[in-house]
């Protein structure tokens, strides 16, 4: 669903998965660090739904344990290489 193309603010089911993977976490132990339900890190894991507010800032601020390739980035289209 929505795995292709990410979020407004850079955050799709894959780019959240794969951070999770790389802290070595469970969506339960992540769900906790991030102050929401296991059942919505699935959900964004599976594109029903994207991060949204305050998520999107928590992830952010997770995602600098990982390293800089698992920040969030702008929106890109890759074919034009230009910021959508």
């Amino acid at each position: 669903m929505g795995e292709e193309k990410a979020g407004r603010h850079g955050w799709n089911a894959k780019r959240v998965r794969e951070l999770r993977q790389r802290l070595g976490v469970s969506q339960q132990q992540l769900a906790r660090r991030l102050g929401v339900r296991q059942q919505t890190v699935s959900e964004w894991e599976t594109g029903l739904y994207s991060p949204k507010g305050a998520s999107v800032t928590l992830l952010g601020m997770v995602s600098e344990e990982a390293g800089p390739e698992y920040r969030a980035t702008p929106d890109v289209d890759e074919e034009a290489g230009a910021a959508v």
